[in-house]
């Protein structure tokens, strides 16, 4: 009976027409974003295993637990897993001490042999830590094969070495407690040490997937990189590339001095994420945002300064032994510099060195090398047409360093990983780039095994160094092209401007009056022009 009512009623009275009190909000789940399956040639073949390239009239954003951050998040502990599974035969355990007391099974050069080697298992002991000291003020005296002695601290960056000194507390902590699972010290140090890399490789994730924007799945190569199985428990990179990361999604979230103490703290880690405030130095000049970089700045220097003050003020000699070992240290084997003495038998431009003596033409050179590529990264970054992105700058930089370095050790190519990803989203070519790096790993622990021990000539190691080099050449080549050509460049597709600009993002080129005119950016229309998705074969 209610429904003849309600049908008599609508008959009297005519159709009902129901009216919004408001408009209707649009349906964002399908927002424009980037769809691998369907833009890219990788994508599309990888799509295959579930299932084949998402339907065109597929509503994209549905998905209420299993978002693009956490499937790529969780690709990311995978790969990390994988990662210590290839340093586990290092933490191996065996009765080789006296009376068969148990001890780290190195036995035939496993650390080589297995391609296992990570520097945190030989640092436990070489630092002191097994000793419970507190690194800077600790010292110990150290023979040379001149028959010196010279007194030893602890050789990493503030926030490095209070990283490893945590960690052994933990460490020591868990091998005191008789309900937890034992092993040697060593290898409960690496294993916390290495749990804490992980989260800091995760966050490097995260902020790549927030900084990637409408190409949320680009950041799934940082998650999957070679690199991160090869590296990411090499040694206590992860930790700056974290700070690094968050910092420029800070900057890119229009919070300066957020990103500056961010910086700051990376780079009380490893030095490169200071590195970073040059590419926005350029950047906020052009645009006329020099206020913004000069709080960043401001920012970066207190964090660094609260960080290493005290540990400069109490100890001073343990402080100063990273920037001594660093002026001390010769040309690295995977160094430009050690490639061309490989394969000429040249002695370096300072030739054979006494213990303490400083390559002091090696480092004069090196550093007028990168002088020379920062000048012209700011030339380019003036100069092109277009404003350049902050991360296709902060690449170039960070290549151009450690291409003109004296030291690239293995784990440093993890700086680039994030940095490639967000300047150059080509995920096939990245990909090739990334398995050349990690290989260059297999050779270079053949060569440190020795000829005489059945490993590799230097040569062989040298040769890979010099592919790895020429493949992040041509990242570096591809990146400047994009600067100046950006309709190729898959970022700038749908309108976009600068993802990581903060506010660079969309302003306007505003230099400085007392620039020059050969400084400033030359008008042209085909700059401004922008790419819808690609598909790239």
């Amino acid at each position: 009976m209610a429904d003849d009512s309600g049908d008599s009623a609508a008959d009297s009275t005519g159709p009902v027409t129901i009216v919004s009190p408001a408009p209707l909000a649009d349906d964002l789940r399908s927002a424009d974003r980037d769809l691998p399956s369907r833009t890219d040639a990788l994508g599309a073949q990888v799509s295959t295993v579930l299932g084949g390239p998402v339907g065109k009239r597929a509503v994209i954003g549905r998905q209420p637990f299993w978002t693009p951050l956490r499937v790529i998040l969780l690709l990311a502990v995978i790969f990390l897993a994988l990662g210590w599974t290839a340093k586990a035969p290092c933490i191996q355990q065996a009765p080789n001490g006296p009376d068969g007391a148990l001890g780290l099974d190195w036995s035939g050069s496993r650390q080589y042999t297995a391609l296992c080697y990570s520097d945190t298992v030989p640092l436990y002991g070489a630092e002191r830590l097994d000793q419970g000291a507190f690194p800077y003020k600790k010292s110990w005296e150290e023979p040379a094969s001149d028959g010196s002695v010279q007194t030893r601290y602890m050789e990493y960056p503030v926030l490095a070495g209070l990283y490893q000194y945590a960690s052994m507390t933990v460490a020591k902590a868990w091998h005191a407690a008789p309900w937890l699972p034992g092993a040697l010290q060593v290898v409960l140090y690496f294993n916390v040490v290495a749990f804490g890399l992980a989260i800091a490789w995760l966050v490097t994730v995260w902020s790549t997937v927030l900084l990637a924007g409408r190409r949320v799945w680009d950041a799934t190569l940082v998650a999957v990189s070679p690199l991160v199985v090869v590296h990411a428990f090499t040694n206590f990179d992860p930790l700056a590339t974290a700070f690094a990361g968050t910092g420029l999604l800070a900057w890119a979230r229009r919070k300066p001095v957020l990103a500056g103490v961010l910086l700051g703290l990376g780079g009380a880690v490893k030095m490169y994420p200071l590195l970073l405030l040059g590419p926005l130095l350029v950047l906020c000049l052009r645009a006329g945002r020099v206020r913004d970089w000069w709080r960043a700045t401001v920012g970066a220097g207190a964090a660094w300064l609260v960080v290493n003050l005290p540990i400069a003020l109490l100890y001073p000699s343990g402080w100063w032994e990273f920037f001594r070992l660093n002026s001390e240290r010769g040309a690295d084997p995977d160094s430009l510099y050690n490639v061309v003495s490989s394969f000429t038998g040249w002695a370096g431009f300072d030739g054979p060195l006494a213990r303490g003596e400083s390559p002091t033409t090696l480092n004069a050179v090196s550093l007028l090398l990168f002088v020379a590529v920062c000048v012209g990264i700011g030339w380019i970054g003036l100069t092109a047409p277009r404003r350049p992105r902050v991360a296709q700058l902060c690449f170039l930089l960070v290549a151009g360093f450690l291409l003109t370095n004296k030291v690239w050790s293995p784990q440093y190519s993890l700086w680039l990983v994030p940095l490639a990803v967000l300047a150059l989203p080509h995920r096939r070519i990245l990909l090739a780039w990334m398995t050349i790096d990690a290989i260059v790993w297999v050779p270079r622990m053949f060569y440190y095994l020795g000829v005489s021990n059945k490993g590799l000539p230097e040569q062989w190691f040298t040769g890979t160094v010099v592919v790895r080099d020429l493949a992040v050449i041509v990242l570096c080549v591809m990146v400047i092209r994009q600067i100046y050509r950006p309709a190729e460049d898959l970022v700038r597709g749908a309108g976009v401007d600068d993802p990581v600009g903060g506010v660079l993002d969309g302003a306007p080129d505003d230099p400085p009056r007392w620039l020059p005119r050969w400084l400033r950016p030359v008008p042209s229309p085909q700059a401004w022009s922008t790419a819808g998705p690609v598909r790239i074969g």
